[in-house]
C-alpha cells in the first residue's frame, strides 16, 4: 500500500533532518525481525507443500534465498531512502506512469486473492458445520459473496472495532494452531505411526516429472510477499547496516519455521492424493484430532482460523484501496467516480467496482467440480499480478543507485546488481511457471487453464492499468490538487 502523505523534499530525493525537538525512538532488531515475521507468516499455504512431503523444506528454501531475501534487502534500501511505497520508487527510477501500474499492482492482486481467501474461509469454516462442504462449488460461492460484502459493508461504515484484529490474528490463527498441528505430528510419529509421506533422506528433493511437478512452488512467493513493506522501520534501528541484516536473517528462520513445520506435520497424517488445497489444513487436524480421540477440537481450532482469516481481511480490507485512491486524487490516475471517500473516509466506490468483480469470481467457484483447482489458479493470478510490481521493483533499485547516487540511504544493498538479478529473474520465473497447470490439480482442460489465469492476469494487470493511463484526462485530478500538482 501506498502512503502518499510524504514529507515535503528538500532536495532531489532525500527527506529533510528530523525535528530535533521530537525525541527518535528507536527499535531493536530482534523487534523488528518480530514485526517482519507477524506479517508474513501463515498456515494458510501448508498444504501446497505438504504435498510434497518432506521435499517442502527444499521448496520453501529455495524461494526464500532467491525470492524473499532480495525483496527484503531491496525494500530496505528503497525505504530508507525514498518515502512513498512502490510509487516514490519506481516513479523516481521509471517514470510516473511504471509508477502507477506498480502500485495498481499492489491494488488489483486483491481482486483475485480475496476469493482464494475466502475459499480458505468457506472450506475451513465447513469443518465446523459439515465437511463435505468443502469441496462445494455452490457452498464456497456462496460464502465467498457474502462474507465479501459483509466486509465491505462493515469497513464502509468506519468501524474501529476490528483495528486490534490483525495483531491477535497472529497468535490465534497462527502460532497457537500451528503449534498445536506440530507437536501432534510429533507424538503421532513418536507412538510409532507411519508416516503419510517418506521421510528418508532420499526424499529431500521433490520427484522431477516435468516443469508441472513443481508448480505449486510458485504459490511461495505470494506467501512470502510482503517482506519489503517492513523496510520502512529501517531508520527506527540505531545502526541499520550492521542489524538490519540480521534482522532479516532472523525473520527469515522464523518465518521458515513457520510455513514448513505446519507442512511436514500435515505431510505425516494426510496422504497427497487425499489433500485439499482449501481444506488441507483442517483435513489435518481432524486426523488427528480423532487419532487421539478428541474429535470435538476440530470445529474449535475451524473457528479459531476462521476468526484470525476474517479479521485480517477486515483490517487491511480498504488499505490498498484507500491507497490507490488518494494517490488517484493528486496524480488524476482514476475517473472521478473512483476518486470518492465516504463520511467515514473509506473509498467506497472503488471498493464496491472491486466487490462487482470480486463476485464474478467467486460465482465461478459455483460452476466449479473441483474446489482446489479454481482455488489454485486464483491464487496463480494473484502471485503474477502482485510480480510485476516486484519486477518494476528490483530495476528500480539499480536504476536509482545509477541515477541518484547522492541521496542518503539508511541501508544500503551490498552487490546490488546481483542481489536485484536474482529477485528479478526468480520474479520473472516464477510468473512463467504459473502458466504451468500442476500435476496434483491440472485433470481440467489446458485452454482453460491458460484462459482463467492468462486473462485473469492480461486483464487486471495489463489492460486495465494501461487503460487508465491512456484514458487518463487532466480533469481527473482533485480540485484540491490542481493548483499545485499537474501530470507529468
Amino acid at each position: 500500500m501506498t502512503n502518499t502523505d510524504e514529507p515535503q523534499q528538500t532536495r532531489a530525493g532525500s527527506l529533510p533532518e528530523p525535528d530535533p525537538a521530537i525525541p527518535r525512538q528507536f527499535i531493536s532488531w530482534v523487534t523488528l525481525a518480530l514485526m517482519t515475521t507477524a506479517s508474513v507468516a501463515s498456515l494458510r499455504p501448508s498444504p501446497s507443500m505438504a504435498i510434497y512431503g518432506l521435499a517442502a523444506v527444499f521448496l520453501y528454501l529455495l524461494p526464500a534465498v532467491v525470492f524473499l531475501l532480495p525483496t527484503a534487502l531491496v525494500g530496505a534500501e528503497l525505504a530508507s531512502g525514498w518515502s512513498g511505497g512502490i510509487y516514490r520508487w519506481v516513479s523516481e527510477a521509471l517514470g510516473r506512469p511504471l509508477g502507477f501500474v506498480a502500485v495498481w499492482c499492489q491494488f488489483a492482486m486483491t481482486i483475485a486473492y480475496y476469493p482464494s481467501l475466502l475459499a480458505y474461509v468457506a472450506s475451513t469454516f465447513a469443518y465446523v458445520i459439515h465437511p463435505s462442504l468443502a469441496e462445494n462449488g455452490p457452498y464456497v460461492a456462496i460464502v465467498i459473496v457474502v462474507i465479501y460484502w459483509t466486509g465491505v459493508w462493515v469497513t464502509c461504515r468506519g468501524t474501529k472495532t476490528v483495528a486490534g484484529l490483525s495483531s491477535s490474528g497472529l497468535i490465534i490463527g497462527t502460532l497457537v494452531p500451528g503449534v498445536v498441528l506440530v507437536v501432534l505430528g510429533i507424538v503421532f510419529l513418536g507412538q510409532g505411526n507411519e508416516s503419510a509421506a517418506p521421510m528418508s533422506p532420499d526424499h529431500w528433493l521433490p520427484p522431477w516429472t516435468g516443469l508441472a511437478s513443481l508448480v505449486l512452488i510458485v504459490n511461495n512467493f505470494l506467501s512470502y510477499a510482503g517482506m519489503e513493506m517492513n523496510g520502512v522501520h529501517v531508520s527506527s534501528l540505531r545502526h541499520p547496516r550492521a542489524e538490519y541484516p540480521r534482522s532479516i536473517f532472523l525473520a527469515t528462520g522464523l518465518v521458515l519455521l513457520i510455513f514448513i513445520l505446519p507442512a511436514l506435520a500435515i505431510s505425516w497424517v494426510m496422504p497427497s492424493e487425499e489433500l485439499s488445497l482449501t481444506a488441507g489444513l483442517m483435513q489435518a487436524f481432524q486426523a488427528f484430532f480423532d487419532h487421539f480421540h478428541v474429535g470435538w477440537l476440530t470445529k474449535v481450532v475451524g473457528i479459531m482460523l476462521v476468526m484470525a482469516a476474517l479479521g485480517g481481511m477486515l483490517t487491511w480490507l480498504a488499505g490498498p484501496a484507500k491507497g490507490l485512491v488518494t494517490l488517484a486524487r493528486q496524480e488524476g490516475y482514476l475517473p472521478p467516480v473512483l476518486q470518492k471517500f465516504n463520511k467515514a473516509g473509506v473509498p467506497r466506490n472503488i471498493m464496491v467496482a472491486q466487490g462487482v468483480v470480486t463476485t464474478l469470481i467467486g460465482v465461478l467457484y459455483a460452476f466449479s467440480d473441483d474446489v482446489s483447482s479454481a482455488y489454485w489458479m486464483f491464487s496463480v493470478i494473484t502471485v503474477q499480478i502482485y510480480l510485476i510490481a516486484y519486477l518494476l521493483m528490483f530495476v528500480a533499485v539499480v536504476r536509482l543507485r545509477a541515477s541518484q547516487p547522492e541521496v542518503p540511504r539508511g541501508f544500503v544493498v551490498p552487490a546490488v546488481k546481483v542481489v536485484a538479478a536474482v529477485g528479478f529473474v526468480a520474479s520473472l520465473a516464477a510468473l512463467a511457471i504459473g502458466f504451468v497447470p500442476p500435476d496434483q490439480f491440472g485433470k481440467g482442460p489446458l485452454w482453460r487453464y491458460l484462459l482463467i489465469v492468462g486473462g485473469g492476469l492480461l486483464a487486471l494487470g495489463v489492460l486495465a492499468p494501461a487503460a487508465f493511463l491512456k484514458f487518463r484526462k487532466p480533469g481527473w485530478i482533485h480540485p484540491d490538487h490542481r493548483a499545485t500538482h499537474e501530470p507529468r
